[in-house]
């Protein structure tokens, strides 16, 4: 049984206004508890870090970067370690838990590079004049993270805020807060000086706690886009700078010059990855034509899944019971359940986990539930069209705008998709099109509240000022207006 303490100063701190239980959604048993601080803790913490990160902010970027290349090293010896727990606490399999590690080392990687690939710059303007900017950083700034992705959201961000020289405040999902004590203890063991990392677990009167702090310059938030809505409203309310990634509606795009095997392994590894709780999982799939055998091929590769081996575990209870009334009802309205994940058995030793298999429902109506509404489940909604042209009107008529992929042999109707989608990420032939590094992820529309992206060369300039300075030595003897 593990007991997750608050990270305050550099020390494992027990919170003092109770505790949370963590369940495996796997088992469903518990795996230990996450202890919640009171107020005058948080606020202990937060002063600790804004004291801290003006000695880390003194220190030239190299210096800073020496601590994270030792974080690598630890992450990359320790990923097993931290890749089990991943998996038991969020219900990932052990490849997908992996995999979401290394995306955060990549970012990590990223960070480690700003030191030689945004060194500020230097001009002579006019006779005698030079202009002239540099990077520096906010303070403290927090990032309120998901239950999906343990490792790998914190560590979109937690690299760069701490190589611009800020101190960073985490608070974790309340249901994922193991992880974030094993990526706490792989950065004091690098080295990171007390303080300037915060971890602060509990809900919602932590999470306002860190917003009204008036130390804390910039919030990040990734979650739904409902509490996307809050946290921004409340942030930039206070004058602060705040970028909230909520939810998605992606779809993908087939069309009937699309290769069968390479869309049928795409299309259905993105609605079943990570059981379908990502916010770039396809779960609408608009069908173009005569693709009955690419649907096919969807189907043939999602019915092979296995639970509790090749594919993980919903969240909670309470979410697979919202999931299994989200296909009664897609059913009632008309649609027709080809693969139906009710009915798909786990093993005995995991008969206690939160579970529901892959499921694909043909000809969703549009504007139906399954079709408008982030269901965050392996649930694949077919919405048959008569050509791309309505296709892309449907696209286009949803709140969100996360991420949209298409499937075909063409060059020309791809980069139609790519043109008129209104979404911030675009895949051609590529079920989840996450961005790589240094290239930046983020939606628009409902996606996103706040400007910039949160990771790649766009993110530097939220978790930073840039400051401008103008120098003249002497006199000209022949002048303009700037000298």
């Amino acid at each position: 049984m593990i007991t997750c303490e608050n990270l305050i100063g550099g020390e494992w701190v027990n919170g003092r206004s109770g505790k949370i239980e963590v369940k495996s959604p796997i088992t469903g048993k518990t795996l230990g508890f996450a202890t919640v601080p009171e107020s005058a803790q948080i606020e202990q913490a937060i002063v600790s870090a804004s004291l801290a990160q003006k000695s880390w902010a003194k220190l030239p970027i190299k210096e800073r970067s020496k601590v994270l290349f030792q974080f690598r090293q630890i992450l990359l010896r320790d990923q097993d370690k931290i890749s089990e727990l991943k998996s038991s606490e969020c219900g990932k399999t052990m490849e997908e838990a992996r995999a979401g590690l290394m995306k955060g080392i990549e970012v990590l990687e990223f960070a480690l590079a700003i030191q030689n690939l945004d060194l500020g710059g230097k001009v002579e303007v006019s006779r005698g004049v030079t202009g002239e900017f540099k990077r520096e950083p906010l303070g403290v700034v927090a990032n309120i993270t998901p239950f999906n992705f343990p490792a790998m959201v914190p560590m979109w961000t937690i690299p760069i805020a701490l190589a611009l020289g800020n101190a960073y405040v985490w608070k974790p999902s309340d249901k994922t807060p193991l992880t974030a004590m094993l990526i706490g203890n792989a950065l004091k063991e690098a080295g990171l000086p007390a303080g300037l990392l915060t971890i602060l677990h509990g809900g919602e009167s932590t999470v306002n706690a860190i917003i009204d702090h008036p130390l804390v310059k910039a919030i990040g938030f990734v979650g739904s886009t409902k509490i996307a809505k809050i946290v921004y409203q409340r942030g930039t309310n206070l004058g602060k700078r705040v970028l909230a990634l909520g939810g998605a509606k992606n779809h993908i795009i087939l069309l009937p010059d699309a290769n069968p095997e390479l869309s049928g392994m795409g299309i259905s590894d993105s609605f079943t990855g990570c059981a379908g709780q990502r916010c770039m999982a396809a779960s609408v799939l608009l069908a173009v034509g005569q693709v009955d055998q690419h649907i096919q091929k969807i189907v043939q590769r999602a019915s092979s899944l296995e639970l509790g081996k090749t594919m993980g575990a919903i969240i909670t209870a309470s979410q697979v019971e919202f999931l299994k009334g989200a296909i009664d009802r897609a059913e009632k309205a008309g649609a027709k359940i080809i693969l139906d994940g009710r009915k798909q058995k786990v093993p005995a030793h995991f008969s206690d986990g939160n579970w529901l298999g892959p499921t694909i429902l043909d000809h969703t109506a549009i504007g139906s539930e399954t079709a408008t509404h982030e269901l965050f489940g392996p649930i694949l909604s077919i919405v048959r069209c008569q050509d791309l042209s309505e296709a892309l009107e449907i696209e286009n008529s949803v709140e969100y705008g996360n991420a949209c992929s298409v499937f075909t042999s063409s060059g020309a109707m791809a980069d139609r998709v790519v043109r008129e989608a209104s979404t911030g990420m675009v895949g051609v032939n590529i079920g989840v099109p996450v961005p790589r590094e240094p290239f930046s992820f983020g939606g628009i529309n409902a996606s996103k509240f706040g400007h910039g992206d949160i990771t790649g060369h766009l993110s530097l300039d939220f978790w930073s000022n840039t400051k401008k300075i103008t120098t003249k030595w002497e006199a000209q003897s022949e002048s303009n207006w700037m000298s």
